[in-house]
């Protein structure tokens, strides 16, 4: 499934169904590659739905959403607080599609899949860009937020204030560059309308910016010389 040949995700810009494996389990996942796509993002399905991929698929990123849990364990609503399990998933999908399609990976997380994206961000330095949306960072470890070197944005809504203060919490223990975007006159940022949009298009500036910079080092498709 490597890029550029020809694979079936490439001949919709909607994807397909693939089964990501990641530990004892496999992952349901919806796998689209533009055809010569400038990185891959991870995008956990609490993160706002499709609005947020679209956006990175018109800017020629690779998407790949997914459950981190199977349809049995997400009935256990302490499974979705399990950050450390989560973030193994997570970090286990990511290693199997960056070996699958040798592009620069990027992750997306919403609630506690926030958390996991910056766990899985601090234990794999594959992992190049993050960013949270009106997440829970502040429920990974501080020993892995210690470890986050790779660039964070986080989006929350600038009437968030519980969510702010939470994000600057994480933020002030991870040694590596990071911003908070607020959006203005929102309570949260990706429930849906203007905001969702907003958000999509601060994560796809952002993913752009930082996986190009791996693209263009690496030699990868649309490196410059």
């Amino acid at each position: 499934m490597r890029a550029g040949k020809g694979s079936a995700a490439e001949e919709s810009p909607l994807g397909r169904d693939v089964s990501v494996p990641a530990g004892p389990v496999r992952l349901t996942a919806r796998l689209a590659l533009p055809a010569a796509p400038r990185g891959l993002v991870a995008v956990t399905m609490d993160t706002g739905g499709p609005t947020v991929a679209a956006a990175l698929r018109h800017a020629g990123l690779g998407t790949v959403r997914l459950d981190l849990l199977t349809v049995r364990e997400a009935g256990d609503r302490h499974n979705l607080f399990d950050v450390p399990l989560l973030a193994r998933r997570l970090g286990a999908a990511c290693r199997w599609l960056g070996g699958e399609t040798g592009l620069p990976l990027g992750c997306a997380g919403g609630g506690t899949a926030a958390a996991a994206a910056l766990e899985a961000a601090a234990a794999d330095d594959a992992i190049r860009a993050v960013v949270c949306f009106d997440g829970r960072p502040e429920l990974a470890r501080p020993a892995a937020l210690a470890r986050v070197r790779v660039p964070v944005l986080f989006v929350v809504g600038e009437f968030d204030t519980r969510l702010l203060g939470r994000t600057r919490l994480a933020a002030h223990w991870m040694p590596g560059p990071y911003e908070i975007a607020e959006l203005p006159g929102a309570p949260h940022a990706v429930t849906g309308g203007r905001n969702a949009d907003v958000a999509a298009e601060l994560a796809r500036d952002w993913f752009t910016g930082h996986l190009d910079w791996f693209t263009g080092h690496l030699g990868g498709p649309g490196a410059t010389r």
